[in-house]
Formats: C-alpha cells, sequence, structure tokens
C-alpha cells in the first residue's frame, strides 16, 4: 500500500513563507512526475506547480516567482516552498504524484490528504 503524507501548512501573514513537503512510503518501485495542487472553498482543485522525474518545472501564472517546487529523490519527497504569500493564495494544498508500485508497469497517479494553508493578517 502506498500514502502521501503532506505537512508544513498553516496560518502566516501576507507576504511571509511556508515551505509545504509531501512524502511517499510503502512499496514505490518509482516515482515519476509530481505536482501541487489547491483548491478554495467553492472553486475547482488546479494545478499549482508540476515537477517531472528529470527535474523540469512548470508553475501557474499566478505563483511564478513566489513559488518554488523541488524534490528529493533519495527522500521520496516532494517541496513547495511558498514565499510573498497572499491572501488569494489561501487554499487547501494537495501533492500528487505518478507513481510505479512494485514494479514499472503497475503505475497511477495518488494524492495527499491536503494541508490547509491560510493567509490572513
Amino acid at each position: 500500500q502506498v500514502q502521501l503524507v503532506e505537512s508544513g501548512g498553516g496560518l502566516v501573514q501576507p507576504g511571509g513563507s511556508l515551505r509545504l513537503s509531501c512524502t511517499a512510503s510503502g512499496s514505490i518501485f518509482s516515482i515519476n512526475d509530481m505536482g501541487w495542487y489547491r483548491q478554495a472553498p467553492g472553486k475547482e482543485r488546479r494545478l499549482v506547480a508540476h515537477i517531472t522525474g528529470g527535474g523540469s518545472t512548470i508553475y501557474a501564472d499566478s505563483v511564478k516567482g513566489r513559488f518554488t517546487i523541488s524534490r528529493d529523490n533519495a527522500k521520496n519527497t516532494v517541496y513547495l516552498q511558498m514565499n510573498s504569500l497572499k491572501p488569494e493564495d489561501t487554499a487547501v494544498y494537495y501533492c500528487n504524484a505518478d507513481l510505479s508500485v512494485g514494479s514499472t508497469w503497475n503505475r497511477g497517479a495518488y494524492w495527499g490528504q491536503g494541508t490547509q494553508v491560510t493567509v490572513s493578517s
């Protein structure tokens, strides 16, 4: 069984920073692409940042220059460094990973449980 566990969310003031982490555990053969999504109340879940197995990154326009996605393959972990936070960044943040479980052919997408990020004065 595979699970993704997120941490690092919380309450911060505008202009502050947070670092989210998501660690995969279980019978993981390999980790391919990984990403962070967020969902605000009443809104759809949307992609925030994406990183490929080779380290290439893509960001939503709203977070470019402020957020940085990275990964540590030795720790099966993906990070999201969030700087210059704005109230509109408030949402539940979810990590997503494209994993191969047990073998390279048993491949699928997995989601973390979500962590709340609140940006408010």
